[in-house]
């Protein structure tokens, strides 16, 4: 059951480490913490022991105990809070390199996607749209900015531009649909896109909605789709929580036959 409030869970009670064997010690505690995440005996927002109080007790170096929080960290499931310590919070959303909605990629995972529309908008496109989307001097573009939720925790926030002529979306689409589902439906399918993952630390305006200390590091992904024939239908700005989002994909050798040993 869930750690009792403002009680810092410390596994020294229960866990057993074997000095013996060839896992490492932080890999043995790490994992253990693991699994009393996964089975639902810590829960969102219970608050970790400290390194020094838990190497203390376990009999380890701190090096080993921050390693195991490190590895937990690394994988989402907690989060490291200036004076608040560590805390219990959910694995990361993994999502696979290829074109798909985060919509359809939450709704998949089961983490219950909602969206929260800020901006739906006709603007003129900047230069920087223009370009990508190969229109006009002066021609107009929808403007979206919403805020993606899985299991009601903020998970990226979107900025899409589509030329006016394509589609018209109310709110209440996007809030209960992806874009490319809305999109197909439409008439307009996408079919591939030109992308760039990055990283940058989060403004005082994205720390706020995405629930992160400003200076965050965040996932930033620009990408133009196409159609078919080769059509741009779409530019797209979005950035997410590190700490909760990540991309993953398969890489092959450009030699076929080729072995590796």
């Amino acid at each position: 059951m869930p750690q009792p409030t403002g009680q810092a869970y410390n596994p020294a009670g229960t866990v057993t480490l074997d000095r013996d064997s060839p896992v490492p010690l932080y890999f043995q505690l790490a994992q253990y913490i693991e699994a009393q995440i996964r089975s639902g005996a810590l829960d969102l927002g219970d608050r970790l022991e400290n390194e020094v109080k838990i190497a203390e007790d376990l009999g380890l170096s701190r090096p080993t105990v921050r390693a195991a929080f490190g590895y937990l960290v690394d994988k989402g499931l907690v989060l490291r809070r200036r004076a608040q310590g560590t805390i219990v919070t959910k694995g990361k959303v993994s999502r696979s390199v290829k074109l798909s909605s985060l919509f359809d990629d939450l709704a998949d995972a089961g983490k219950r996607p909602t969206t929260r529309v800020l901006h739906n908008e006709v603007v003129k496109a900047s230069d920087l749209v223009k370009e990508a989307l190969e229109l006009d001097e002066g021609q107009l573009v929808l403007y979206l900015e919403r805020l993606r939720f899985g299991e009601d925790e903020p998970i990226a926030l979107m900025h899409n531009y589509i030329p006016t002529s394509f589609v018209t979306l109310s709110n209440e689409m996007l809030e209960g649909h992806g874009l490319y589902e809305l999109l197909r439906e439409s008439g307009i399918h996408p079919a591939r896109a030109v992308q760039r993952i990055s990283a940058k630390n989060a403004s005082a305006a994205e720390a706020r909605l995405l629930g992160e200390p400003r200076g965050t590091a965040l996932v930033t992904m620009e990408r133009t789709t196409y159609e078919d024939h080769g059509r741009a239908i779409e530019f797209a700005q979005h950035v997410y929580r590190a700490s909760r989002y990540a991309l993953f994909s398969t890489v092959t050798s450009d030699e076929p036959g080729r072995r590796l040993v």
